[in-house]
């Protein structure tokens, strides 16, 4: 039989998978454990070392199923699982393991308990786990210390850093600035700058041309009135004619509409006179 996946039961008449036959069909042969732990270790071929995994986890001791299923965490090779609708999901063969190790059901079976791994490990049946990213971990904690070291330092400096730069960016001292202020000679001379007195000339020469300022505004916003009720009157005389010449044009398009059915009356009654028929009203 070829195994392309692993699963348990699926569909609504609860068919069994290929792979759970053949787990049915191993627990009925009952091979050797040396033909099970050569099916796990197995590399080429990824399904048969999940059904070698699958029945040590059925068959063998808790000793046992930690010492050969824990290096297979190392293997990160994808795997289709079917599920319970018949559907397939991707999974990798060390989430089956952890789901052999730590989980009660797994392709719809009940597995067997086992003990935990700690009470192994006090019990010296069994040594400590040394993970595979041990070291990559031991090697980003020192890196993570060293970079808390140096925050540390910089933060540490960083205070007597801006005591500096605040000194050297201060002002002088306020009486200082009061003596600048308060010195007469410096007073004399923006008296008598050339600017003070341009500025001084120019105020002179708005307030005594003000009152003419004032009459040539007034002059200009009593033109810009008049101007505008003369335009409001031109449009009201234009809207007037308007409306006077559309209702001459109504009234001549109604008069001719009159005569037009008139004329054509008297042409049917002639007509019908001609035939016999009497007039119409």
């Amino acid at each position: 039989m070829e195994l392309r996946y692993i699963g348990g039961v699926f569909g609504g008449n609860v068919k069994p998978s290929p792979f759970l036959c053949l787990i049915l069909k191993m627990l009925q042969i009952q091979p050797e454990k040396d033909i099970v732990i050569e099916f796990i270790k197995n590399d080429d071929f990824k399904y048969v070392r999940c059904l070698g995994a699958m029945y040590l986890r059925l068959i063998g001791e808790s000793v046992e199923i930690y010492k050969y299923l824990e290096p297979l965490y190392n293997d990160y090779r994808k795997i289709r699982f079917q599920n319970n609708n018949g559907g397939y999901e991707l999974t990798h063969i060390d989430e089956f393991i952890d789901q052999l190790l730590h989980e009660e059901r797994v392709c719809s079976i009940i597995l067997p308990r086992i003990q935990k791994r700690y009470i192994l490990e006090e019990a010296e049946k069994l040594e400590l786990r040394v993970s595979a990213l041990e070291e990559d971990l031991e090697v980003m904690e020192s890196s993570s210390d060293e970079e808390e070291e140096i925050i540390k330092d910089s933060r540490g400096r960083s205070p007597d850093r801006y005591r500096d730069r605040d000194r050297s960016r201060r002002s002088p001292s306020p009486r200082y600035r009061r003596s600048r202020s308060r010195s007469p000679y410096r007073s004399r001379r923006r008296r008598d700058s050339p600017h003070r007195r341009r500025r001084s000339r120019s105020r002179e020469r708005r307030r005594s041309r003000s009152p003419e300022r004032r009459h040539r505004d007034r002059e200009h916003t009593d033109k810009h009135r008049s101007h505008r009720h003369t335009d409001d009157d031109d449009r009201r005389k234009s809207h007037k004619t308007k409306r006077s010449r559309h209702e001459r044009d109504h009234k001549h398009e109604s008069k001719r509409e009159k005569k037009n059915e008139s004329d054509e009356i008297a042409e049917a009654n002639a007509l019908r006179a001609s035939l016999g028929l009497p007039p119409l009203k």
